[in-house]
């Protein structure tokens, strides 16, 4: 298990400029779902972005402390039309 506060630390190391929201879907806190907005994304493709992300977390997901982690990423611009 890992607190969803841990699950953003991480990815915020990675991505410093990104704005991460962590839900837990369980109640487990092993089971998240991460919203992502960053600058990193541009340019990349999906799968590119959630490596990109999943390289964050990669060290708790092998330990098994984290079993899945659903990720929704968007650049701001992308963010910002789904208001």
């Amino acid at each position: 298990m890992i607190p969803s506060d841990q699950v953003e630390q991480l990815i915020k190391a990675k991505m410093p400029d990104a704005e991460v929201i962590v839900q837990d879907l369980t109640g487990t806190q092993d089971h998240y779902q991460a919203t992502i907005v960053s600058t990193l994304f541009e340019g990349l493709s999906l799968v590119k972005q959630h490596q990109l992300v999943y390289g964050s977390v990669n060290a708790v997901m092998a330990s098994g402390a984290l079993h899945a982690l659903t990720l929704r990423t968007f650049t701001p611009d992308e963010w910002a039309q789904q208001a």
